[in-house]
Parts: structure tokens; C-alpha cells; sequence
């Protein structure tokens, strides 16, 4: 860790226990809306910043690097890289941390959470009963989990996690990536449309960003099929939503499982109202066992940079 006091732009809000041991260390100056024109109102603050630290979500400006001369370092709470500057990043030679892996489980354990409801429909199950539903007949059949297909889109870490659970599921795995995965017992489909048509759950785990964009698109739902269930524990933007409830409305979907959504914390009136869909605010890395473990790797990352030593998990 550093000897002194180094001053830290904290950008948008983060875990409170993170904030506190941010402030314990470090002189800590806040801005909280990213598509201000410059970081800090002041130059003179902005002259002495040296890290910045950030969330997934949240991100960091491009511009915004020009204008902290003394900047060291950017580490962020998360995995999700699309809104961190990172050709931006790498010209300046700036080191990017984030917090891969130590969410890996928790994720894949709400995606096999997401992907059993979906199918065997408890949290509507739970609302049947809440009713008094029960008291008129007895609740409909449900789809089985156990030895059915799964695609995987996206097998990196925790895709590969998702992979392992449902092999416990004696389920038959398929993916896709951008390339065959070496060492792995799964199959590789290099067919998004292909991989879809096959499968009887789709689970959805790739990175977010331009190059996945609606990447799951009303061919992809369509050839899932009045059957199929999507799995959504990625970000929002990987799927089109407004194909996703057309897909659903007609009956081209049978379901599907949620935890993003294009506009979080907005959730289109549509799904909130779909019984064969389950809803989840995203959740998937919210334990407090891997929230804590995200917060002591962004100070990892953070004081590496500081003191000019390799980060512990770097993006760029």
C-alpha cells in the first residue's frame, strides 16, 4: 500500500464499506454525473487526483483522462468493461483494474436459479399460492430441468461456471464463443441461430459493449422457440428487448429469465405483467461474500497502481 495520502476521484456512488476504507486511506474528491464536460469544477483538485475509482455501471469518461495530468490509475467495482475507456487508457500507458472471478460463482448460482424458475415457474408458483389460487385447482404443469439442452452463450469464466452446475443437471451442453474453448467437454456451436434451435434453455453470459449489442435478436428468440427459455445474467443490451416482448406477446418465446434490462432500473410494463417471466434487479453478483471480495480487489487494484506495481486483475 502507499505511505501517504493519495487523492482519489470517487465517481458515482459504491458499496458503503468500499467508500469508508476509501476515505479512511485517501483524500477523496466525488463527482457523480459522468456526462459532465470535466471531472471536478475545480482544476486546481482535479491537477492532484491520482486514482480514480468507478463501478461497471458507472464508468469513467474518456475526455476525462486528458484532465487529471496526475492520474496513475483507474480501478473499477465490477466486470463489465463497456463504459471504462480503454483504448484511451492503453495510449496513456494508464493501467484499468476491475474485479474479475471473484463474482464467478455467485452469478453462475443465479443464472441456475433463474434458469429453474423459469422452467419449473416457482416465483409464479409462489404468486399462485399468495392468491388463494390454489383453493380453485391445482397449479399447471411445469417444463423439467434435469437432462435437458443448454446453450451458452459467451463461455468465459463464468460461462463456464453456468456449464459445470448444469453438468450436475446431467444436462447436454452446447456454446458459443468467439472461438472453440480449449480443454473443454462441451460442445462448440459456431451458430448463434444454430445453438438456439438446439437448445431448450438459452443462458446468456457474454460481455457487454458494441460488438454484442442485440447480438440476441428476434432470429435467435424465434429459433429458441414456444418452448425455449432465455437466461439473461449478462447486461441488457445483449439482448433486443423490444424483440424479446414481441418474441413472448405472440408466443414465439415460451419465457424468459431476467436479471438486465436495457434501461435498469426501468423495467417495460410489458414483462412486469408476463406470468412466464421471471424478473430479477440485478442481482447476480449481490452476496455479501462477493461484494466484499470485489471490494478488497478494487484497493488491491488501486494501491498496485498507486505504488506502480503490476494490478492483480487488469483490463488494460
Amino acid at each position: 500500500m502507499t505511505a501517504t495520502r493519495s487523492t482519489v476521484l470517487q465517481i458515482g456512488p459504491l458499496m458503503p464499506a468500499l467508500e469508508a476504507a476509501l476515505r479512511a486511506q485517501h483524500e477523496v474528491l466525488t463527482a457523480q454525473a459522468t456526462t459532465a464536460s470535466a471531472p471536478l469544477a475545480n482544476a486546481d483538485d482535479a491537477a492532484r487526483v491520482t486514482a480514480v475509482v468507478t463501478s461497471a455501471p458507472v464508468g469513467v469518461p474518456a475526455a476525462w483522462l486528458a484532465q487529471l495530468p496526475a492520474l496513475k490509475v483507474v480501478s473499477s467495482f465490477g466486470v463489465g468493461l463497456d463504459r471504462l475507456p480503454l483504448d484511451a487508457a492503453r495510449a496513456k500507458g494508464l493501467p484499468v483494474g476491475y474485479t474479475p472471478d471473484v463474482l464467478n460463482d455467485c452469478v453462475a448460482d443465479l443464472a441456475m436459479g433463474l434458469l429453474i424458475d423459469g422452467a419449473r415457474r416457482i416465483a409464479a408458483a409462489d404468486r399462485f399460492v399468495r392468491r388463494g389460487d390454489w383453493l380453485q385447482g391445482r397449479y399447471p404443469l411445469t417444463t423439467r430441468v434435469s437432462g435437458k439442452r443448454l446453450g451458452i452463450v459467451g463461455l468465459g469464466r463464468i460461462g463456464r461456471a453456468v456449464a459445470r452446475r448444469a453438468s450436475g443437471f446431467d444436462m447436454d451442453i452446447a456454446y458459443i464463443n468467439r472461438s472453440a474453448a480449449d480443454g473443454t467437454p462441451w460442445r462448440f456451436e459456431p451458430s448463434l441461430p444454430a445453438l438456439a434451435q438446439w437448445a431448450d434453455f438459452l443462458v446468456l453470459t457474454v460481455a457487454g459493449g458494441a460488438g454484442t449489442r442485440h447480438l440476441v435478436n428476434a432470429e435467435v428468440l424465434c429459433a429458441l422457440g414456444p418452448k425455449g427459455l432465455l437466461v439473461n445474467v449478462a447486461r441488457g443490451s445483449v439482448v433486443d428487448q423490444a424483440a424479446l416482448i414481441a418474441c413472448l406477446q405472440s408466443g414465439e418465446l415460451g419465457g424468459a429469465a431476467l436479471d438486465v434490462f436495457d434501461e435498469e432500473p426501468r423495467v417495460p410494463a410489458e414483462l412486469l405483467a408476463m406470468e412466464n417471466v421471471v424478473l430479477a434487479p440485478h442481482m447476480a453478483s449481490g452476496t455479501h461474500d462477493t461484494r466484499q471480495a470485489m471490494a478488497d480487489l478494487v484497493l488491491a487494484n488501486l494501491h498496485a497502481g498507486l505504488s506502480g506495481e503490476p494490478l492483480p486483475a487488469r483490463a488494460a
